[in-house]
């Protein structure tokens, strides 16, 4: 099988392969940028932990002084 010869190629063949080519680059370039912008979903603690660290702070005021008496 002869050798990889780019000059012998038709002209709508280095077209395609240099769309091609660049259609790789930028598939390659928007996966790193997508990758870097995200977390493994694993990597963080678990849903319920993070609304109880964030929502469910202690209560600052005092109990209510009165007393509901129910019959």
């Amino acid at each position: 099988m002869p050798p990889f010869k780019f000059y012998t190629m038709s002209k709508s063949k280095k077209i395609f392969l240099f769309v091609a080519a660049i259609f790789f680059l930028l598939l390659i370039y928007a996966s790193y940028d997508i990758s870097s912008r995200t977390t493994f979903p694993g990597s963080k603690p678990q849903l319920q932990e993070r609304i109880k660290d964030q929502f469910l702070a202690p209560d600052s005021t005092n109990r209510d002084s009165v007393v509901s008496v129910t019959k």
